[in-house]
């Protein structure tokens, strides 16, 4: 299987220390099997080349947790990103949806009681769904295979940025709609 990760590197020997250690699944190298998403994810820094990273992956031996967008994966982003442990640590590949940008937001709505859990799930399974496959452990390391890296260009990134910024749109007004609020 193909994988991709997009960066500010050539990462011929991926770390799986590098990065936010409260990312959605935690601690690890995350990567998409989509390489139109992981394109659309690229962003630009003055002085550096963005780049898109493709490996090939074999998934034989390896502890695999799947996830949905479902409550389980919500409890655990939730937790990730607050930083407690990770109670999927027994796993060495972790794969499931990215969290859209109003995670917290829909976490505030629901702690403070002003939405039910139902809504609150409903409203993060709005707009595209995107597989986020993360490497948890070094086992993982010997699974992955670097294959190339190609630059992405400004105009490619811009190009995304301007398609991703409609996208933002719809999915506001979504969500306006799924959590009732005037």
């Amino acid at each position: 299987m193909k994988l991709y990760h997009t960066g500010f590197q050539i990462i011929k020997t991926p770390d799986l220390t590098i990065g936010r250690k409260n990312a959605d699944f935690g601690p690890g190298f995350y990567l998409s099997d989509n390489e139109e998403f992981s394109r659309r994810w690229a962003r630009e820094k003055s002085g550096f080349t963005t780049n898109l990273n493709t490996y090939e992956f074999s998934p034989d031996g390896l502890n695999i947790k799947n996830l949905s967008r479902d409550e389980e994966w919500f409890d655990y982003i939730t937790s990730n990103r607050f930083d407690k442990p990770d109670k999927f640590s027994s796993y060495d590949v972790i794969i499931g949806p990215i969290a859209n940008d109003i995670i917290f937001e829909t976490w505030g709505l629901l702690t403070s009681g002003l939405v039910e859990k139902t809504q609150a799930l409903q409203a993060l399974n709005l707009g595209p769904h995107y597989t986020q496959i993360v490497m948890k452990t070094e086992k993982t390391l010997s699974s992955l295979h670097f294959l190339d890296a190609v630059e992405i260009p400004s105009t490619e990134i811009a190009s995304y940025k301007e398609k991703l910024h409609k996208e933002e749109e719809k999915f506001q007004e979504e969500f306006v709609k799924v959590l009732n609020i005037e």
